[in-house]
């Protein structure tokens, strides 16, 4: 039996999953921080539009947290559901 979890067949799921799930791991991590550290040396805390995607703002410090967050969640999810489908494929045999 062939492995049907591939991740070409699993993207569009694991990039849902793993964005939406990592993303809120990455705001929960920047709510900690900020309970931590209050703003700590970040002289501005960021804003709208470009602004708040600028990593030297704590907004946008947070932001990017989520994003890299969420797609490093969505490469382990790609990677087990890979890794469950080669199991199962040899358990079929």
């Amino acid at each position: 039996m062939a492995n049907n979890l591939t991740p070409s067949k699993t993207f569009l799921g694991c990039l849902i999953a793993g964005v939406t799930t990592g993303m809120g791991n990455g705001s929960v991590f920047g709510a900690a921080l900020m309970c931590a550290l209050g703003r700590g040396m970040f002289d501005n805390w960021g804003g709208w539009g470009a602004q708040a995607y600028d990593p030297s703002t704590f907004m946008g410090f947070i932001d990017w947290c989520m994003i890299v967050f969420g797609f490093a969640f969505m490469g382990i999810m790609m990677i087990a559901l890979n890794r469950h489908g080669e199991l199962e494929a040899a358990a079929a045999k």
